[in-house]
């Protein structure tokens, strides 16, 4: 047999076979990275679609909010508050009450009686009376004169009211009156502890805030008040 030096020798059967099988690996790998890409920018080219879609249907179809800020509507909304309610003041009080008899001394004809009240009293702002000059509306402006707050209810919680102490002479009975007047002192004195601490003046800055949130969400962006 004669040798050609040029001639190159031939790869093994198991090299040729290596080498397919990563060019179809390398091949394989290509392909899929292409595929997952096309499949990532269908989904996205899908996705931008249904939202420009969505948004352009939306213009078509979208509504507007408008709100009515007309001075007589204003009056109109501010005054079904009526009579709006914007402070409780709670408390309980020691309350005596004493009959007593100008001849004898209280062990024989006296009638005394110690009660703790417990009661509430309610204030706040009555709108049902505003009147429209009492609102000034420019724009988104509003100015408004307030009502004056006032005390709408003093009342006592009998189911927390009781009777203390009661003492009588030996000489009279007990004054069916005394208990009922002695609660009515008790709701004058509930009352008067409540002005003294100023509940007045709680009504009318919790009022002006509550107006100023419905203010608000009616739109005005600058609310002052007189």
């Amino acid at each position: 047999m004669v040798h050609h030096p040029d001639a190159l020798p031939h790869a093994p059967k198991s090299a040729r076979s290596l080498a397919s099988v990563v060019v179809a690996l390398i091949l394989g790998l290509f392909i899929g990275i292409l595929g997952v890409g096309a499949i990532g920018w269908l989904m996205l080219s899908r996705d931008s679609g249904r939202s420009l879609l969505s948004h352009m249907w939306s213009t078509v179809t979208g509504r507007t909010l408008t709100m009515d800020v007309a001075q007589p509507t204003v009056v109109d909304r501010i005054q079904r508050l009526q009579r709006l309610e914007t402070v409780v003041y709670t408390m309980d009080k020691l309350v005596t009450g004493a009959k007593e008899n100008s001849l004898f001394p209280d062990f024989l004809a006296g009638d005394r009686l110690l009660m703790m009240v417990h009661g509430e009293v309610i204030a706040g702002i009555d709108f049902s009376n505003l009147k429209p000059d009492d609102v000034r509306v420019n724009g988104k402006q509003i100015r408004l004169r307030l009502p004056v707050s006032q005390i709408f209810l003093t009342r006592i919680d009998s189911t927390k009211t009781r009777v203390y102490s009661r003492q009588t002479g030996l000489l009279v009975s007990t004054d069916p009156n005394l208990e009922t007047q002695v609660r009515q002192e008790g709701e004058r004195q509930l009352q008067g502890a409540a002005l003294t601490d100023g509940i007045l003046r709680t009504a009318q800055q919790n009022g002006a805030l509550t107006i100023t949130s419905l203010l608000q969400g009616l739109g005005f962006e600058k609310i002052d008040f007189d």
